[in-house]
């Protein structure tokens, strides 16, 4: 597949941190007002190619702003894995609003979903907000995949395999205070439309997760369930992609 072209930006953050993204403009036919902020999972980055996938079939819904968050890849700064990733959010959509984009939908997957929730509740500036394979509360440790996740979060031995493997920098020591959980942030986007998509052969995260962001939302907000749908990025189709960008295309008509 040949991507969509897109041109690199570097934006800062209100705590100062450097933040590496790209701009990629609306395609064809797409609504010229519409920006898409792209937020990707842990150790993510929006150079790989199942992030670039994504970002090439939303452009037919929009411009698409996707970035790296703090302490991945090109980005400084290191991971907190959730907490103030919200100011990296927040200057992504700040830059789409001085690009010329009107009303800005924030797309998340995995810690990049849980992120897009967190923001949308607690900040300002999205007018619609998809969630993809997203936790609703911290700590989970249910699966093996997440238990593989906290252990290089919190050993150094895996904070130096993230490093080494994936251009991942995390932060050392626990959250004080604890980030208000996604759950609970769900409940404060109203008015603005939420989306929920979650499979139902996520590997990290099980339905329970998606069911409790719903739960804890208020109107508007729809809640997708989508069978054989594994996790993240990686596991999105062009399809399903496509179903979020006629989603975000109609909450904006």
């Amino acid at each position: 597949m040949q991507f969509a072209p897109s041109f690199p930006v570097m934006l800062r953050t209100d705590d100062g941190v450097r933040i590496d993204a790209a701009h990629t403009p609306p395609a064809g036919s797409a609504a010229r007002d519409v920006g898409i902020v792209v937020a990707h999972g842990f150790t993510g980055s929006w150079r790989e190619r199942p992030a670039r996938r994504i970002v090439h079939v939303l452009s037919a819904y929009g411009g698409v702003i996707a970035f790296d968050f703090r302490g991945h890849g090109r980005s400084g700064g290191e991971s907190t894995v959730g907490d103030k990733e919200i100011l990296d959010v927040a200057a992504a959509v700040r830059h789409a609003r001085a690009t010329g984009y009107r009303r800005i939908a924030v797309v998340g997957f995995s810690m990049g979903a849980a992120v897009a929730v967190r923001h949308a509740g607690l900040c300002e500036g999205a007018d619609a907000v998809v969630a993809v394979s997203g936790p609703a509360r911290w700590y989970y440790r249910g699966t093996k995949p997440m238990r593989q996740v906290h252990w290089i979060i919190e050993q150094p031995l895996g904070r130096w395999a993230a490093r080494m493997a994936k251009r991942t920098r995390i932060a050392v020591g626990r959250w004080d205070p604890i980030p208000m959980p996604p759950h609970e942030a769900a409940a404060l986007i109203s008015p603005t439309p939420l989306l929920i998509v979650h499979g139902d052969a996520d590997a990290f995260f099980p339905l329970d997760h998606a069911r409790q962001l719903y739960e804890g939302a208020r109107e508007p907000k729809e809640l997708w369930i989508e069978p054989g749908y594994g996790h993240a990025e990686s596991a999105a189709t062009p399809e399903l992609v496509r179903r979020i960008g006629k989603w975000i295309s109609s909450n904006f008509s």
